[in-house]
């Protein structure tokens, strides 16, 4: 499955079979000798009460990770499609917590993705002890400047005037491996097109850069609107298509609204 091109091979484990280990990631996400995707989805039996059913996110390295929105949307649909969920709105359980997921009447999905945490403690941020709209970060001799927000995973976010020139392949590793995210970062390049739109590239831990990053969305959104840069309601538009984020207020979550199709299914031959 893919959602705006962030493709994920989903495993529907609800009957207690036990999730594959790093190695098997590892053989899954190979795009050469494997199905290839970004991450590994396994659907579970839910662990709240009124919750459809529970997903974990495994990268492509084998780690395993605490949110994605894109594959929130596929785990829905995949559950529409199953029949296990029904009517306009249901919830799914992520190792975050619990999401709202609603139906839209141009078959897009809008999961609700929780309330931004900006304290450097809530991602970590190691060496601030204070949210701040701005952070500086000597990253390999060059000074870096990101803002940071937590969507029940670490995200910097980084301002640029051209997201197409963006240094995504060296300052996204480079960041990570900078000591400053003790868990290491989701890091984001977005360009500010005007109020109302974003355009933006994520170099995601544990994957590299990816087609699209939902939470990543959710995380550029965040950070530019409490600087003042962009509206409330914004159109992020990534590599694989285009995200529609909303934070309604500052104590509100944000929500997310995405496509998320099925690709192909086949049998794993070990």
């Amino acid at each position: 499955m893919h959602g705006a091109g962030n493709d994920f091979v989903v495993l529907d484990l609800r009957d207690g079979t036990p999730p594959p280990g790093p190695a098997l990631c590892r053989a899954l996400a190979d795009r050469h000798a494997g199905v290839g995707c970004d991450q590994i989805l396994t659907i579970e039996p839910a662990r709240s009460a009124g919750a459809a059913a529970a997903y974990r996110i495994w990268n492509a390295d084998g780690s395993a990770s605490q949110q994605c929105g894109n594959g929130a949307r596929c785990v829905a649909a995949w559950l529409l499609r199953d029949g296990a969920a029904t009517g306009a709105g249901f919830a799914l359980d992520s190792p975050a917590g619990t999401h709202a997921v609603s139906r839209l009447d141009d078959g897009r999905l809008r999961i609700a993705m929780g309330v931004p945490e900006f304290s450097p403690q809530a991602l970590p941020l190691a060496g601030f002890g204070q949210a701040a709209d701005d952070y500086v970060l000597d990253v390999d001799g060059a000074a870096v400047r990101f803002g940071a927000v937590s969507m029940g995973n670490p995200h910097a976010v980084i301002e640029v005037d051209d997201v197409d020139a963006a240094p995504v392949a060296t300052l996204g590793p480079a960041l990570q491996a900078s000591g400053a995210f003790p868990e290491s970062v989701n890091v984001g390049f977005a360009q500010v097109v005007d109020r109302s739109r974003i355009r933006l590239r994520v170099y995601e831990r544990g994957v590299g850069e990816t087609r699209a990053c939902g939470s990543g969305a959710c995380a550029a959104a965040a950070v530019l609107v409490r600087r003042g840069r962009v509206d409330r309601d914004v159109a992020v538009e990534l590599p694989g298509g285009t995200l529609r984020i909303a934070w309604p207020a500052a104590d509100a979550q944000v929500t997310m609204a995405g496509p998320a199709a099925f690709v192909f299914e086949g049998v794993w031959n070990a």
